[in-house]
This record gives C-alpha cells, structure tokens and sequence, in this order.
C-alpha cells in the first residue's frame, strides 16, 4: 500500500458547530492553564510573604501623640 497526498492532505470540510465547538475547548483550555499559573503564583508569594513576616521581629508598639485639644470640649 502506498501512501498518495490526499490520504495525508485530504481536506476534511468542518461544520460551523464542529469549529465553534473546537474553538470554545481550546479557549477554555487557555484560561483553564491561565487560571492554573495565577493561582500557582499567587499561593508562592502568599507563603513567601508568610515566611518573611515569620523573620522579622514584632513592630514597638507606638505611643500616641497627645493634644490639647482632646480634652477640651
């Protein structure tokens, strides 16, 4: 059996059904993958931000400034 060039490069005409079908999975395969790497991403820098407060010491708490028009009515 040989091959010809229409067995590898036959045409095959598509419905409008069939190309909106095959448009809408790969569409929502790319924002399924987008979705992915957002989350991936935003759960790295979530515990990286973690980590770094775990490092550093608790802030002194701040005295507040008093004035002198706080007990006066």
């Amino acid at each position: 059996m040989t091959a010809t060039k229409e067995e590898f490069f036959k045409p095959a005409k598509l419905s409008a059904q069939d190309k909106a079908a095959r448009t809408d999975d790969t569409a929502r395969g790319i924002i399924a993958q987008e979705t992915n790497a957002r989350e991936a991403k935003t759960a790295r820098l979530r515990a990286m931000r973690l980590d770094q407060q775990a490092k550093e010491p608790a802030p002194a708490p701040r005295k507040g400034r008093k004035t002198a028009a706080a007990g006066k009515i």
